[in-house]
């Protein structure tokens, strides 16, 4: 999908709480909303190279929204948390996940338990499948790490997702790893135990754990080859 512009080169400069970022744009310091609330502490490195898209609307507080980073391996990485769960409407639109190609779109934002799951997805069958999407861009080595920050609320759709399939329901947990340079994607135990233990317990009692890698310019983004899930 294209990316939406107009995208301006900038300069990371600080960052004041977990939703806003200081840059130097054009020589102005200017405040941009962060979209993405997780650490991205070896991203957000003062100087590092950013790109910023001007806000729509009169409404919002920030005149921009901070959108892509440039990680130190030089790979373009999105920090839009919102723009894995739109490439992976498209691909499942398109058929192009392998492992959900027999499923259609139900709804989005679907509402089980305690919990709102990405979508709801039904086959021919009349079976019913629940997908959470995960947006990932912490990556340690050759290893893309989830969450980069405690998420109580993480571990809640992991282990609902579980307790979904003993009401009849097909379920799945899809990581999208929003930069190129990783192998495999696993949780990051070290940042949040409680997520691992939960997606451990999840993948035993049959959720099925899916890894795509994310393919990021300035002109588009596209979800690419499968990565695999390691269970840490």
């Amino acid at each position: 999908m294209r990316i939406p512009g107009p995208l301006l080169p900038a300069r990371f400069l600080e960052r004041p709480n977990r939703f806003l970022a200081v840059v130097d744009l054009r020589g102005e310091h200017v405040e941009a909303h962060l979209p993405d609330p997780g650490r991205l502490k070896e991203l957000l490195t003062r100087g590092a190279e950013v790109w910023v898209r001007p806000a729509a609307g009169d409404q919002r507080k920030t005149r921009f929204t901070l959108a892509l980073v440039k990680a130190p391996s030089g790979e373009l990485v999105s920090v839009v948390t919102t723009l894995p769960n739109l490439l992976v409407r498209e691909a499942l639109e398109e058929r192009r996940i392998a492992e959900l190609s027999v499923w259609e779109v139900v709804s989005a934002e679907h509402t089980w338990g305690r919990s709102r799951f990405d979508f709801l997805l039904g086959d021919e069958s009349d079976r019913r499948l629940l997908l959470e999407v995960k947006s990932v861009t912490l990556v340690e080595g050759d290893r893309a790490l989830f969450p980069d920050a405690v998420t109580a609320r993480g571990a809640r759709h992991v282990r609902e997702l579980a307790a979904a399939l003993g009401e009849g329901f097909d379920a799945a947990l899809l990581f999208v790893v929003q930069r190129p340079d990783a192998a495999s994607v696993t949780a990051a135990r070290s940042i949040d135990s409680k997520f691992a233990d939960a997606l451990s317990e999840a993948a035993a009692k049959g959720v099925q754990l899916l890894g795509r890698r994310c393919q990021v310019s300035l002109e588009e983004a596209k979800i690419t080859e499968r990565i695999p899930v390691r269970i840490s």
